[in-house]
């Protein structure tokens, strides 16, 4: 099992930067990646960012490329999502989500990709 506790959302003008984290624990699973999906009210789940555990691989949806970095501290098990220049229409919940498989042929942007998922993170972006 992987438990993972995403913090950092709330409520911010337009063009403004959030840092989300996310806490991943885990006992006896190896993670092999971690990803950032974000969700609006009425929408489907949506792809932001994904990162390999380990080298330096990241993947970004393009509507946010540019603006969004995702990183991690392996040391922390803990996944990190920088948001600059944030619009209004990223108001989302934004959930943080754990790859325990192996990674190969992984669709980054597909959700049942993924093997945990955290409880998500309130994202207010206003105009």
């Amino acid at each position: 099992q992987v438990q993972l506790v995403e913090s950092g959302g709330g409520l911010v003008q337009a063009g403004a930067s959030l840092r989300l984290s996310c806490a991943a624990s885990t006992r006896t699973l190896s993670i092999n990646a971690m990803a950032w999906f974000r969700q609006a009210p009425g929408k489907e789940r949506d792809f932001v960012a994904a990162i390999r555990w380990s080298g330096d691989s990241s993947y970004y949806a393009d509507s946010v490329k540019g603006r969004f970095t995702i990183s991690r501290d392996n040391a922390k098990n803990t996944v990190y999502l920088q948001m600059n220049t944030l619009k209004p229409e990223e108001t989302a919940v934004y959930y943080c989500a754990a790859r325990t498989t192996r990674l190969f042929g992984i669709r980054w942007y597909d959700p049942s990709e993924y093997d945990y998922w955290g409880q998500g993170t309130q994202v207010t972006v206003s105009s």
